[in-house]
């Protein structure tokens, strides 16, 4: 299985956002440049279990939260960023993807 650091930023940046705190103080606390936070919160570089660990410590949240969605491993595994994204979405595109759930979830039976 791939690691999608594109979702880990985002959830980062969410963490980080929920605390009220800038990429300059976040970057501050962990002792990294705001450039490299901000290539982290975009996804275009990799974090390291070490650096993971050290944001989980800052922003009161768990490496779970951040690599899953989720505290524990569950059923709801990206429930979250699934129901964001619908609701960016136009009516056309929620037509679109529900046309193509339905031939994934059928595919199953």
């Amino acid at each position: 299985m791939a690691v999608d650091y594109n979702i880990i930023g985002e959830r980062i940046k969410s963490a980080r956002k929920n605390c009220n705190m800038t990429q300059e103080k976040l970057a501050e606390k962990m002792g990294i440049s705001i450039a490299f936070l901000s290539r982290i919160e975009r996804g275009s570089s990799q974090i390291n279990l070490k650096r993971l660990s050290q944001i989980c410590a800052i922003l009161g949240t768990t490496e779970g939260q951040l690599l899953n969605g989720v505290s524990n491993q569950s059923d709801s595994y990206l429930n979250s960023e699934f129901s964001d994204l619908l609701k960016k979405c136009t009516p056309e595109q929620h037509k679109l993807i529900y046309s193509i759930a339905k031939v994934i979830v059928n595919q199953g039976k």
